[in-house]
């Protein structure tokens, strides 16, 4: 039998929904992503953010490789039901696969990028030569 509530999602017609992860105690963002239905669902089921990835084009569950999981503590619609949001605990404080706490470590100064978030673990150490 079909979820119910996963009907009120706007599915993209590739059947994706971005979905931000945020930090449950600070409100930080930590990371945009994909979801498919079953990800969804299995994140709904387990508690554990699972992620659709668009270039291996199969499930992932976050830190599956990494070992720095989200556990979700909520999971909320917003009010056009196209965007999901994670209000996830991140363990080990590493989010972003550069081995910073979030994705979104580059601020906009003086028309240009800047890198303001150091790195906790480096790339390397986290996924050898998977990177």
């Amino acid at each position: 039998m079909a979820e119910k509530w996963l009907e009120m999602v706007n599915w993209t017609a590739e059947g994706l929904v971005p979905t931000i992860a945020q930090e449950h105690d600070t409100g930080r963002v930590l990371m945009l992503a994909w979801m498919n239905r079953d990800a969804l669902l299995a994140t709904a089921r387990d508690g554990k953010a699972t992620y659709w990835s668009r270039s291996r084009r199969r499930l992932w569950r976050k830190g599956e490789t990494s070992g720095y999981e989200q556990l979700v503590r909520h999971i909320r619609l917003d009010c056009d039901g196209d965007t999901v949001l994670l209000e996830v605990e991140q363990k080990g404080g590493i989010a972003c696969h550069t081995g910073r706490l979030s994705c979104f470590f580059r601020r906009l100064e003086d028309d240009r990028w800047r890198e303001v978030d150091p790195v906790v673990k480096p790339p390397k150490e986290i996924y050898g030569d998977m990177q």
